[in-house]
């Protein structure tokens, strides 16, 4: 990889800022000085340090995000999104919502420049599981939630099996494996009652930090990483 390029790994600098710094001789590669942003370095054992800071390269991100209420789960769009609640450096670095959360839905959203593993995890033929945990607006009946674990006919399609987990009349939790659009709305109202909130706790392997406030986020741990990538 070029010097320049591996500079600019964590975000923090732009290509003509790197190699500013490197024809400064700023840039220090396994205790030699680097003046050329051409050179190339290998990423798994550089060595490199800039003004005195090791800098430690990473192919890929994984960022858990507790998202709030009325952020939509893009890039881009004509109202907030879920990547303005993190450092401008994240999107320079290709990070990206893995799946969607509802305008209105809050909770558990991964955000990373991890391709591969963004794919296998959406991917239907992988099944991975999504907890939510639900408030409604009316009490669901003994059929609803039999419906429920059963699978709903919502017209365009038929759910498959999902885990319902009452814990009241209106409350409780649903585990599914699907992501459709407005799946577990539109479960919940073909059972005769509506989401009055909804929150994302688990996907797949990756649950929910309950120390992190809602609209916070912080990297996932290597634990975390392996739990999403293996």
């Amino acid at each position: 990889m070029r010097l320049d390029k591996y500079l600019t790994s964590d975000g923090t600098l732009s290509r003509s800022e790197a190699q500013k710094l490197i024809r400064r001789g700023e840039v220090v590669v396994g205790g030699v000085v680097v003046r050329d942003p051409a050179a190339h370095v290998d990423e798994a054992s550089a060595g490199v340090t800039v003004s005195g800071r090791p800098l430690v390269w990473r192919r890929y991100r994984y960022v858990m995000l507790n998202k709030p209420a009325g952020y939509v789960s893009a890039t881009e769009d004509a109202g907030p999104t879920v990547m303005d609640l993190l450092p401008p450096e994240f999107t320079k670095l290709g990070l990206a919502p893995c799946g969607r959360l509802d305008r209105d839905t809050v909770g558990l959203l991964l955000i990373t420049n991890d391709g591969a593993a963004a794919h296998r995890l959406l991917a239907p033929k992988s099944h991975v599981a999504k907890r939510y945990r639900y408030t409604l607006t009316a009490p669901l009946t003994e059929d609803g939630a039999a419906a429920i674990r059963a699978g709903v006919d919502l017209g365009d399609f038929v759910t498959k099996e999902a885990k319902l987990f009452p814990e009241s009349g209106i409350e409780g939790e649903i585990e599914i494996t699907e992501g459709k659009f407005h799946q577990v709305k539109r479960m919940f109202h073909a059972v005769g009652t509506e989401i009055a909130s909804l929150e994302r706790v688990a996907f797949g392997a990756l649950t929910l930090d309950p120390a992190l406030p809602r609209g916070a986020w912080r990297e996932l741990t290597p634990g975390e990483i392996e739990g999403i990538t293996t």
